[in-house]
């Protein structure tokens, strides 16, 4: 009894008396955040494919024919000036794929084809150690549309302004090729086959100069060093006519020893051709032979893909899942504004979206970032995809969200329907019509 009455007592003392009950604290919203937001993280792509540099190219809306202009006019400004600035070979390499990966991330009317380029030009300088200032490049630029009377100086004030330009390109440079400082040099490979190979200095010079065309493709973004070394040795021993079997011959190179295979290098020598056939003049090569001479050798190598079932135009080529017919989460590229379309899309005459009316700017500036990398968050490169798998995987772990279901029976009365009691409704009362005798 007396510990029920103690219980008893308690239960029933006073209110001012009582401690103060502890509430429960008020569990936070659904939506709040656990912890600092785990970043995400880009790994560098040394090498592409076909349908990725397509998916690429659509997913911006890059109209087929600009782009193929403003490439062939951003590779050959490099050209150019590398050899006013008397700059190596390895130097252009690295700036032509700078360039193209700049421009398969951010729009052609968002930037100059030309401040791309030196901005590229600019990163390969730094990362090659031929230094180079951003003046010293645009002087270089502007030297070789004037006469020798209209020279100007890298010190001259007419380049500040695009020298800040340039500056601010370069770091979005950076940024679409990941900070992926590996750069490859097929030159050197070039040399070591046709010494193998052996063949004549002529094959070999010509093969050099098909490599510099072989940079105003994609190829180098797809291929390796050994794949395109072959492609410009069997193109110049095709258009020489002579040493056929040096690289197809029983005591040619293998393409085992070297790391590359027969679809590869068929590729390359395609991407070649093609460039040939409907750019002859935008090269080096291609001037000094009809057009009829590249139309015939990639009549043979299509025969030979077609004799060859494994080989296929595009090494490692894979269709996207379509629904009736249609791709899904593709963009179509918006059709070009000429000088014949209506006068609310023009301004005085000129696109208002084209390259020659905007100037510079940066890719982020003035519109959020598409994906996961628009929102809040910190974007880190990394180069191994192993260890960023890694550490998605261990931080994914404090960051899985779980939850569990279950069934709870509740009772609920049934609720009676209210009926009214007059059937007649010529009258109101209380929401019912009655009849209403006098």
């Amino acid at each position: 009894m007396s510990g029920f009455s103690s219980i008893y007592q308690y239960a029933y003392c006073p209110e001012s008396q009582m401690a103060p009950a502890n509430r429960p604290e008020a569990a936070p919203p659904s939506s709040a955040v656990t912890g600092p937001h785990p970043s995400y993280i880009q790994v560098a792509k040394p090498y592409v494919f076909q349908q990725q540099l397509q998916g690429r190219l659509v997913a911006i809306g890059a109209n087929p024919t600009r782009e193929d202009t403003f490439r062939l006019q951003g590779v050959q400004w490099i050209n150019d000036v590398r050899i006013a600035l008397q700059l190596p070979v390895r130097t252009f390499c690295t700036a032509c794929v700078y360039y193209h990966k700049f421009r398969l991330v951010h729009k052609d009317n968002e930037y100059q084809f030309y401040d791309a380029a030196a901005a590229a030009l600019l990163t390969a300088c730094k990362i090659e150690d031929t230094l180079k200032k951003s003046r010293d490049i645009l002087c270089a630029a502007h030297n070789l549309k004037v006469s020798v009377a209209e020279h100007l100086s890298p010190d001259d004030n007419t380049f500040e302004t695009p020298s800040k330009i340039v500056i601010g390109l370069e770091r979005l440079m950076l940024e679409a090729s990941a900070f992926d400082f590996r750069a490859r040099y097929p030159h050197k490979h070039l040399i070591k086959l046709a010494k193998e190979a052996k063949v004549d200095s002529d094959v070999a010079k010509m093969a050099y100069d098909i490599m510099l065309d072989l940079y105003r493709t994609f190829a180098p973004l797809k291929q390796s060093c050994a794949a395109m070394s072959f492609a410009c040795i069997e193109l110049a021993i095709l258009l020489l006519e002579k040493q056929l079997d040096a690289v197809r011959g029983p005591r040619a190179p293998r393409y085992r020893k070297w790391h590359t295979t027969r679809a590869e290098v068929i590729e390359t020598v395609l991407d070649l051709l093609e460039h040939y056939t409907h750019f002859q003049k935008a090269s080096i090569v291609g001037p000094s032979y009809p057009i009829d001479k590249f139309i015939n050798i990639r009549i043979k190598i299509n025969q030979e893909m077609e004799q060859a079932a494994p080989l296929s135009r595009y090494t490692e080529f894979h269709e996207g899942s379509k629904s009736n017919g249609v791709k899904s989460n593709i963009k179509t590229p918006k059709t070009p504004i000429t000088p014949a379309s209506p006068s609310e899309l023009r301004t005085n005459g000129r696109d208002g979206a084209s390259p020659a009316t905007l100037s510079p700017r940066s890719s982020g500036s003035g519109r959020k970032g598409m994906g996961a990398r628009g929102q809040d968050g910190t974007v880190r490169f990394m180069l191994d995809a192993e260890k960023a798998k890694q550490e998605k995987d261990t931080v994914a772990e404090y960051f899985k969200v779980e939850y569990e279901e279950y069934e709870v029976e509740v009772e609920e009365p049934i609720k009676r329907e209210e009926r009214g009691n007059y059937r007649d409704r010529n009258g109101r009362d209380n929401g019912y019509y009655k009849k209403v005798r006098r």
